[in-house]
């Protein structure tokens, strides 16, 4: 029997503060210790969504054990769904992650998990540090467009 094609879900909340078409900031975290991408900035929480968990409980829940606030699922706004391959055939690099914007939350934002985590800074979307994680740099720079579609793709040919 031939096994079913999976993709792993993940969760993405975008914090944000001001406006997005200028002057508005969005948090972002330093990753090191965790295999993928170490050494640069990424979504400021965002983690794989858990067996029986929506999308949306999975964002309140990496918001708050990331970042140590509270989100209520109202106040999560949906951006994005990336469907996103490494093109190797594993199954753990195929992908389907769930960006959400968020400007309410309560408490204030901090770093949770330093294992995993060098920082967490706000940045001016005009000036983004370097690296961000290739494909979370094009939701935002498309973020910062105006927006990016309801689905996109990264790491296919096509």
């Amino acid at each position: 029997m031939t096994s079913r094609f999976s993709v792993v879900p993940a969760a993405y909340v975008l914090l944000l503060r001001g406006p997005v078409d200028g002057g508005g900031e969005v948090l972002l975290q330093l990753r090191r210790n965790t295999g993928f991408r170490d050494g640069y900035w990424a979504a400021a929480a965002a983690g794989h969504v858990e067996e029986g968990e929506s999308a949306l409980a999975g964002a309140v829940r990496e918001a708050a054990e990331e970042l140590g606030v509270t989100i209520a699922e109202a106040d999560l706004v949906p951006l994005t769904a990336v469907h996103r391959t490494q093109g190797n055939g594993n199954a753990i690099d195929e992908r389907v992650d769930f960006f959400f914007t968020c400007r309410r939350w309560e408490g204030e934002p901090r770093r949770m998990e330093a294992a995993k985590s060098a920082d967490v800074a706000w940045f001016a979307l005009d000036a983004l540090p370097d690296p961000v994680v290739p494909h979370e740099l094009a939701v935002l720079e498309a973020l910062r467009a105006g927006g990016p579609p309801a689905i996109t793709t990264h790491g296919f040919d096509s």
